[in-house]
Parts: C-alpha cells; structure tokens; sequence
C-alpha cells in the first residue's frame, strides 16, 4: 500500500470476498505503471482532484486465475485465466448505456480511484463482466501487458493508419513502444521522437524505420502523430507536425497543462483524439499477443517480487533489469495466516 507521498510497503490485510457479480483472481503478475509512480511521489492528478487518496492499494496491469465467484457468476470462469478492465463504470448511466464506461462519471477504477483496491497484491475481486480471458497462447508476461497494449491500441486505431502511412510516436516509453509495434503490425512506417538517453537507445533494438531526437527529426510527412509522452511542449510540437487533413492522438499526459493554437487545428482540418483507458482495446490486444502479430515480452526490463516494490516506486531500478522501461512484479501466494489474511500492496 502507499500511505502518504514517499510511503509504501508490504501489509497483511483481509482477503477480498467475492460479492454478487464479482470473482476473485489469484494474483500471478502484474505491471507498475508512470501512474503508480505518480500515487507514490503525491503528483498524480485524482489526488488532487479528490478522486483517491491514501491509504491506497495500487496495481491496474495484472494477470491471474479465477479462483472464487460471487453469486449470479458463472462457476466456469473458476481456474481460467484471466486479465480485466481497469475502468468499471456504474453500468446504469447514459454513458455506461452507450459503451462508455470508461469515461463514466461515477467509475471506479482498480488501483487508481475511489479507493477500489489494486492488483499488486494476491488477490483482487473484479467484476465478472471486467474479466477477459487469456488463451494458451499468451503467456503470464504478455497477460501483464494486455492493460497498456489497450491503450496503445486504442491510440493507433484512433490515428486512422492505412498501410504505408507514416506514422511518429512521441516518447519512447511503454506505451510509445507498443505503439509503435501496433502501428507497424498495421502496416505504417513507423518512426519514433525521445530524448537522448537509454530510452531512445533500447527503441533501437527493434528496427522501426526511424529513432530521432528533436534536434535531428527529418522534414518528412507524418500522416499521424501519437503523442505518448509527459512533455508539455510535444501536443503543441505534434499539431505543427501531422500533414494537414489527418490526426494526432494524445494518451500520454504532462504534469502541467499543455496547450495548440486551435487556429492551427481548423485551418489544417486536423483532427485531435484524445485517449482514456485500454477498455476497447483488451480484446484486440489479446488476440495480437495470441497470433505473435505484437509481442509486448522486450519491454518487460525485470520481474521482482511484491517485498521489492517499495524501492522500485522510490526509483530504485533492480540491478539484473534489462534495458525496457517495465517492471514486473511476480505474485506467489503466502503459507495461510492465522488471521486468513492476504498480503497486499500496503495502502
């Protein structure tokens, strides 16, 4: 759990119960997140915003087993495989109605708001309606990854690619890097913009058409641009750079407001996406880690376990890490406590 900004550890807590509607999932592994990172150093926004607040039990990119169901659930999805949706709408407003639970005024969201307990511990209930369930095929690292893979999904579909198009990421971190990888299973020449650094470096090893800095960026048509990056600076950068007539996605986010000149917008025809949650995206992800079109596993740098955690939240970067920009935390589960507790991620 993360208690206060630069607080966290390990606790035993009360196991989760499956309610009506709800499984619980046997952890097996899970993913820390750029939001993460932000509960734990007090700057991300819903703190602010009064959306969560410590005590918190972070954790939204996991995998596991389903190994108990609540009332109305069917019994089958008990030992599946299974990752889920972070976004749980109410499921009753106009929004949730029309599809868009992700964006529903009165969701909650697993490990990141209203207090709905997180992944990175051994257990967490999810609704059976926000499960997915895993083929063979995709393997408990790549089942880690379906979360951001969503995202990214969602960005590259949104950017409204066709094959031979080319396409420029912005920020070469987990999200700009399985961007980049959908937007070349899709067929786009794909060229990604990062600062200097191991970062930019590592983007390297997967031969996309081009790695630049912004002082080297070549004067090319970009017939979409994703801005994946924290960088104020960079949605204004993409407006000036995408070909008049086509799109600029926005998923990542800076942490302090960035601003276009919506002159620029309109007189271009350019069309700007903005991208919440991977929700529409689980399911294609799936079945692009299944068929080996995208293979997230490259950008998973180590797997520790949960006891590590609170040093990788402090920025501590485990000394066997390779050079991808994830880290994996490998959850077994504990002799049973005298209490039944379940060890947590402590709030």
């Amino acid at each position: 759990m993360i208690t206060a900004p630069g607080e966290a550890g390990v606790q035993d807590v009360e196991p989760p119960t499956a309610a009506a509607g709800e499984v619980v999932v046997d952890v097996a592994r899970a993913g820390i997140c750029g939001t993460d990172i932000e509960f734990y150093t007090g700057e991300m926004q819903y703190l602010h915003e009064g959306h969560a607040q410590y005590p918190m039990r972070i954790g939204h990119e996991w995998m596991g087993t389903v190994s108990a169901v609540g009332e109305g659930v069917d019994a089958a999805w008990i030992g599946r495989r299974v990752t889920g949706d972070t976004m749980l709408g109410c499921q009753r407003c106009e929004r949730c109605r029309a599809g868009l639970h992700h964006v529903c005024a009165f969701r909650d969201e697993i490990g990141v708001r209203n207090g709905r307990p997180g992944a990175l511990a051994e257990q967490v209930a999810v609704p059976a309606w926000a499960l997915h369930a895993l083929p063979d095929a995709v393997d408990d690292a790549s089942g880690a990854m379906v979360e951001p893979g969503g995202n990214a999904w969602r960005s590259v579909d949104a950017a409204a690619l066709s094959t031979g198009d080319r396409a420029l990421i912005l920020g070469p971190g987990t999200i700009g890097l399985l961007c980049a990888l959908f937007a070349r299973a899709a067929g786009a020449e794909v060229h990604l913009l990062g600062r200097p650094g191991r970062s930019l470096e590592f983007a390297t090893s997967f031969g996309f058409d081009g790695v630049w800095t912004e002082a080297d960026l070549p004067d090319l048509a970009w017939h979409a641009v994703i801005d994946s990056s924290n960088a104020p600076h960079l949605p204004a950068r993409a407006l000036e750079l995408v070909e008049p007539g086509r799109r600029i996605v926005h998923v990542g986010l800076a942490g302090s407001p960035s601003l276009i000149d919506t002159r620029m917008l309109a007189l271009g025809d350019i069309t700007a996406v903005g991208i919440l949650g991977a929700s529409a995206g689980l399911e294609p992800t799936i079945a692009a880690y299944a068929d080996g079109s995208v293979d997230p596993r490259p950008l998973v740098a180590a797997t520790v376990a949960l006891d590590d955690l609170a040093d990788i939240l402090a920025g501590s970067r485990p000394p066997q890490a390779g050079a991808g920009p994830k880290i994996h935390v490998e959850i077994s589960r504990q002799s049973p406590r005298p209490s039944g507790a379940s060890r947590q991620e402590r709030p």
